[in-house]
């Protein structure tokens, strides 16, 4: 027998259901969006309280990762401020550990191929240092006319006239002949850094760990020791920066200002 209930009173019966599952999942979904935000600052706080060269930033983390089963094995860097302090004392001596701020004793020792750069990296920092080098190798040859002096041939062998000399203009012939390139050539550079064992501390990622060499390791420890330099310049300025790299860069070359 077919129902004589009318369909607009079916609906009516079914109207206070559907309201209240309408109302309950509203509520279900203002209660996490309200939770949302909640989280999200605690997030925050969380990281707030890290130091920026401590952790990567979860923005710049993909959902996953790009080398898929890659084979090429990890290198160990170090994380350990302890580590960290020891060598700013054995370069900078006592105290070398209270020079810089910690943000800064981690950025000059950190490369871009760390991390993807995501926790900073030196690259500003060796270019101010380097320039700092490049000048205070430039006044030493120049206040030293006994050193690293070369005879400059004349243009003309048929050239018969003098020269005029001064004192003051001695030492400008220690410029020729790329002197100061010398002094701050890479090879130069490397050398220090190796007998300072900044690679103890360096943070980097080799393209190839098992050759350093071939993946640069020579560019990359000259560049971060140019980068301390620049750390110092901005972190004490310009006088303790040109301190440092007239006793513990140049001096060891045996090149030391008048």
């Amino acid at each position: 027998m077919a129902s004589n209930i009318p369909c607009r009173s079916l609906r009516a019966l079914a109207s206070p259901a559907r309201s209240s599952t309408r109302i309950a999942s509203v509520s279900t979904t203002r209660r996490s969006l309200s939770s949302t935000p909640h989280r999200r600052e605690e997030n925050q706080a969380d990281q707030a309280e890290k130091p920026r060269w401590m952790y990567t930033p979860p923005g710049t983390k993909a959902p996953f990762s790009l080398h898929l089963h890659s084979k090429r094995p990890n290198y160990p860097v170090n994380e350990d401020q302890e580590v960290l302090d020891k060598f700013y004392i054995s370069l900078l001596g006592s105290g070398g550990d209270k020079v810089l701020s910690d943000k800064l004793k981690w950025l000059a020792v950190t490369h871009k191929s760390f991390d993807q750069g995501r926790r900073g990296f030196n690259d500003r920092l060796g270019m101010l240092g380097k320039r700092i080098v490049h000048l205070q190798a430039s006044l030493s040859l120049v206040q030293n006319p006994g050193n690293y002096k070369h005879p400059i041939p004349p243009l003309d062998r048929s050239e018969t006239r003098q020269p005029f000399e001064h004192p003051a203009l001695e030492g400008l012939d220690n410029l020729s002949y790329n002197s100061r390139g010398w002094v701050t050539h890479k090879r130069q550079m490397v050398q220090l850094a190796q007998d300072y064992k900044l690679l103890t501390v360096l943070r980097w990622q080799p393209k190839n760990p098992r050759d350093l060499v071939v993946s640069g390791v020579e560019i990359v420890l000259a560049h971060t020791l140019y980068a301390i330099v620049g750390a110092i310049a901005v972190e004490r300025g310009g006088v303790e920066a040109n301190k440092f790299v007239q006793e513990r860069i140049l001096a060891p070359q045996g090149l030391s200002s008048s």
